[in-house]
């Protein structure tokens, strides 16, 4: 478990200190979920299967931030920056999802999509996101979803009990 803990927490460490007051809810297969009373918001969290080499460190996850009446928002770092003419596909299973983005982020067009990629995510195995870099070309960042229905819904409980 100390080494799980630890490729869970490596994207946390690359947030400015000012932003690295949370607290653990747990850890879930491949993902975890952690609260940020500051803010104040809830998440689940995880890495790709496999680190490649990027200009940033990937991430995907889905939050709440209950004061914003936000709950189940996806989020996907990106290991590259988008290309201006690229719209990053996420794939689960035999669902596709055209996500927007700049630079490195990438997220759903909507709350409705939102939920649909939720639900994908939790009846799913993996997913993929590809995308077209600005310098490099197309890339792939592929995720166990192993743990996610569990870590999402440690995030949403996180913050509804406050």
């Amino acid at each position: 478990m100390k080494g799980r803990w630890a490729f869970l927490a490596a994207p946390l460490l690359m947030l400015p200190a000012s932003a690295t007051a949370r607290d653990s809810l747990g850890i879930y297969g491949n993902w975890g979920a952690f609260r940020d009373a500051e803010v104040p918001r809830c998440y689940a969290i995880a890495r790709p299967d496999r680190a490649r080499r990027g200009e940033w460190q990937p991430f995907a996850s889905v939050g709440t931030w209950p004061d914003r009446d936000r709950r189940g928002q996806v989020h996907f770092r990106l290991r590259r920056d988008i290309g201006d003419d690229s719209r990053p596909v996420l794939t689960i299973g035999n669902r596709q999802f055209e996500l927007v983005g700049r630079g490195p982020d990438a997220w759903a067009e909507s709350s409705r999509d939102d939920a649909a990629i939720v639900a994908a995510m939790r009846s799913g195995a993996s997913m993929r996101i590809e995308a077209r870099s600005r310098r490099t070309g197309r890339f792939v960042d592929i995720y166990s979803l192993r743990g996610a229905a569990s870590a999402i819904d440690a995030a949403a409980l996180g913050c509804a009990t406050g």
